[in-house]
């Protein structure tokens, strides 16, 4: 029994009965043909989904290589524009910028566009550049550091508190190509060894000879009057610092420090300033009693001198010993620190019962300008020593025209402090370290006991010593 039948047509029409219009009779069909009709539709459906899964394929993959090439191009960009040097400017007291990212392996150049000396350091590292004159530069070499976050900071006493610290970011992978078409390249460091030599050799040089010498007693011209007057030049010149550095100072007469005026309690006085400066300027008596129209400060008490300018200042010294110092009172965070100060001494301090004093000595301390970190206007190896004999007592008086305060310590002695400001204690103390703020005058005996060669320096080391060796601050006392 057929139970499937299947429509066929005839061959001719002859061979069986027709319908009309000779069309096959219409048979009922039982669901066999519908679903092979079924089943062809089937396909041709799964195959179509297939065309479009691929299509969509296809699309998703195009899109994810785009996607992965826009994200290779914008690490690539972001490698890219990650310098391998980054730009630091110092000032007072700030750093600029406040953040900054530099390829792994780069370096830092850094400018000291203040008036007084900064350093810059790597915070928790023994990454530091050397101290830095004001207008100096210098490469910090990064190249040890690994990807991540730092602070760089001033090393100055305060500098970091009241502000000198910034963010900087170390980013992973090779430095940027330079337009140049090189890569930014370090130093090695140093060895032991080698920085032992570089220390030793600045020791050994001590004291180094330079031209120049400050401080020295001004000679005055007595009027009939009896008058004392000082004729002093404000020019600038070149002061050899330290052997071979030569900075542009400004100065009184020529030297750094101005010469040392001294006179007696109730003389009258004179002071003739002669301005060969590029700008104008003034004089102040520092600690020292003048009357108002004296007191040398522009368009408080008198015009300002402006150059070619001769102004006269005239007054009578207070009736009891002084220990002030004169100095530019315009333009001063630039004139003085630039060498515009000498000491100004009225009569003698009284002595402790049983003290002959067999020199005195004046320590003028600076630590800006164009004269940085140094003592009576030279940085060590120039700075002069004491030389005295054994059992000698020196006076040392230390005044500081500076911009940060100096705690003065001297090796193997002690120092007796007899008067703060030219103002006698009572009660002499005895220290083992001066701290001496600036404008501040201190009066202090050594009593030289101990044989040898002391080191005598200021105690924030930054001003003193770094693996160069020792520089700025730093003299000695020679007990023979």
């Amino acid at each position: 029994m057929r139970t499937i039948e299947v429509n066929e047509p005839t061959s001719g029409g002859t061979n069986g009965a027709a319908g009309s219009g000779g069309q096959p009779p219409k048979k009922e069909h039982k669901g066999g043909g519908g679903g092979r009709d079924n089943l062809l539709v089937g396909v041709y459906a799964l195959a179509a989904m297939a065309v479009i899964a691929s299509l969509v394929a296809v699309g998703l993959g195009v899109r994810a290589i785009d996607e992965a090439g826009k994200k290779g191009t914008v690490a690539a960009a972001a490698k890219e524009t990650t310098p391998s040097t980054g730009i630091v400017v110092l000032s007072d007291l700030k750093i600029t910028p406040a953040a900054l990212s530099v390829a792994q392996g780069g370096k830092l150049e850094v400018t000291n566009n203040g008036a007084i000396q900064h350093d810059l350091a790597v915070d928790g590292t023994n990454l530091v550049t050397p101290m830095l004159d004001a207008g100096a530069k210098a490469t910090l070499d990064l190249s040890s550091l690994a990807p991540g976050n730092y602070t760089v900071y001033c090393q100055v006493a305060g500098h970091r508190a009241a502000g000198m610290e910034s963010k900087l970011t170390i980013v992973a992978g090779a430095a940027r190509t330079e337009a140049s078409g090189t890569t930014a390249t370090t130093a090695a460091p140093m060895t032991p060894e080698q920085m032992d030599a570089t220390m030793a050799a600045r020791t050994k040089a001590f004291p180094a000879k330079t031209e120049g010498l400050g401080a020295q007693d001004l000679a005055p011209t007595v009027l009939a009057d009896g008058t004392k007057q000082f004729e002093v030049t404000a020019k600038v010149v070149k002061w050899e610092l330290e052997p071979g550095k030569f900075v542009d100072a400004w100065t009184y007469n020529g030297t750094v420090p101005a010469p040392t005026i001294r006179v007696n309690p109730g003389d009258k006085v004179k002071v003739v300033l002669h301005n060969e400066l590029p700008e104008s300027t003034a004089l102040h008596f520092h600690g020292i009693t003048t009357p108002n129209g004296m007191d040398g400060v522009p368009d408080v008490t008198q015009p300002p001198i402006k150059p070619g300018q001769t102004y006269t200042y005239a007054f009578t010294a207070q009736s009891t010993p002084a220990v002030g110092m004169y100095h530019s009172h315009h333009d001063a965070q630039k004139q003085v620190p630039n060498g515009l100060a000498g000491a100004f001494l009225i009569g003698q301090e009284p002595l402790p019962a049983g003290v002959t004093v067999s020199q005195q000595q004046i320590m003028m301390l600076n630590d800006s300008g164009t004269l940085g970190y140094s003592i009576n206007g030279k940085s060590f190896p120039a700075t002069a020593p004491i030389v005295a004999k054994q059992g000698d007592w020196i006076q040392v008086q230390y005044l500081n025209e500076g911009a940060t305060l100096h705690p003065m310590h001297l090796h193997g002695m002690t120092q007796t402090v007899i008067a703060k400001d030219g103002l006698p204690l009572a009660n002499p103390e005895v220290e083992d370290t001066v701290v001496v703020a600036p404008g501040e005058r201190y009066t202090v005996l050594v009593h030289a006991t101990e044989l040898g060669t002391w080191a005598w320096h200021c105690h924030i080391l930054p001003h003193a010593e770094n693996d160069q060796g020792m520089f700025g601050m730093v003299t000695a006392l020679v007990v023979s």
